[in-house]
């Protein structure tokens, strides 16, 4: 087992990374408030942890909500089924909400635990390669809206955050390569020596090695931590995490949520980040090129959808957490292992690239 840390002062916490974990934990809970405890979960993993992770919480008061799976279902209406079942059930302040399953159910969990009562503990148990790698750390909690992907949430960290491998044998091929787009956006941003470490396993990745992944998770838990410790609530640095999403949120908005999975439009996202890098002078063509052909290996689109205009993607791309006084703003890539934010850049430059990297599609 590995055990990585995110020092947040008095609400720091551990990451624990590793095989057969679902096994042991019991012994990996912290010290809960109080005893109730509701695990909610979601159609598709119930049947396969929900029995592991009630064995490991007996000795405690003990539910479970199981939701439909899907981001389609990530709103307000089954937001509002969590804060039903924890009323009905006579939930104290004390009681600790438990995420099992991807980023949807974390997410939306994360909220309801940092609005109930207003707050209370909530633990991640991410079953996804993309959550074991990223939503399941750093506290961003929400729900998406019909005009914009996570704008209604909060930051709400868990108490721990626990990844057994093992779950990501009964992940389908899609979803493994949407975690990967995730693990490519940290050696793109933050790592050069991970990215080209990346393309030297792919296969290896693509073809769930153990060992691979496990490095893969532990290295982008290490990043991902070290940027939230610096810039917890995305006053400036943590925005960099966001390589991709801007395009990607606009082709998950406009084609509905759910059609695309969010690493495959982060995945187009990321190469539109690249593309636009590069028409600004920062990067080298390439850069793109690598790139594209890091995010084509993982299984992930290189293009957005063929029936996306510009239009769309520029109206989409106008609701986003990033932007200010109504200016886009975008992570974009000084180097490829170094990022920057901002939104002084040439707008036809930004339509240049919206056109070829859905023309391309």
């Amino acid at each position: 087992m590995e055990t990585l840390g995110v020092e947040l002062g008095e609400r720091s916490y551990p990451i624990y990374i590793g095989s057969g974990l679902l096994d042991q934990l019991g012994e990996l809970l912290p010290s809960l408030s109080g005893k109730q405890v509701l695990v909610v979960t979601n159609t598709t993993i119930a049947p396969l942890y929900l029995d592991k992770v009630m064995a490991g919480l007996q000795g405690l008061q003990a539910s479970s909500l199981i939701l439909p799976d899907g981001e389609q279902y990530k709103t307000l209406d089954t937001l509002d089924r969590i804060f039903t079942a924890l009323l009905e059930r006579r939930h104290s302040r004390t009681t600790t909400l438990v995420a099992l399953g991807g980023g949807v159910i974390g997410d939306i969990t994360g909220f309801a635990a940092a609005a109930y009562q207003r707050g209370v503990d909530f633990i991640q148990i991410p079953t996804t390669l993309l959550s074991q790698v990223d939503s399941s750390v750093g506290g961003k909690t929400g729900v998406n809206h019909p005009l914009g992907k996570n704008m209604i949430g909060a930051f709400h960290q868990p108490r721990v955050v626990i990844a057994d491998t093992d779950t990501l044998n009964t992940l389908p091929e899609r979803e493994l390569s949407a975690g990967l787009a995730e693990v490519i956006k940290y050696g793109l941003i933050r790592d050069e020596a991970f990215l080209g470490w990346i393309e030297d396993h792919i296969k290896e990745l693509v073809a769930r090695d153990p060992a691979a992944l496990t490095y893969a998770i532990r290295r982008s838990c290490e990043i991902k931590a070290e940027v939230v410790a610096a810039d917890e609530r995305e006053g400036g640095l943590r925005a960099i995490l966001n390589l991709g999403h801007t395009f990607g949120h606009a082709i998950e908005a406009a084609q509905g949520y759910g059609q695309w999975l969010h690493g495959e439009a982060v995945g187009a996202g990321m190469v539109m980040a690249l593309d636009l890098s590069a028409r600004l002078g920062f990067v080298a063509p390439q850069a793109v090129a690598r790139g594209r052909e890091i995010i084509a290996a993982a299984g992930l689109p290189v293009s957005g959808p063929a029936d996306m205009t510009v239009a769309t993607y520029l109206e989409k791309m106008a609701v986003d957490k990033k932007n200010v006084d109504a200016r886009i703003r975008l992570v974009l890539l000084k180097s490829v292992g170094e990022a920057m934010i901002t939104a002084d850049f040439d707008q036809s430059l930004l339509r240049e690239t919206l056109h070829e990297c859905t023309t391309q599609a």
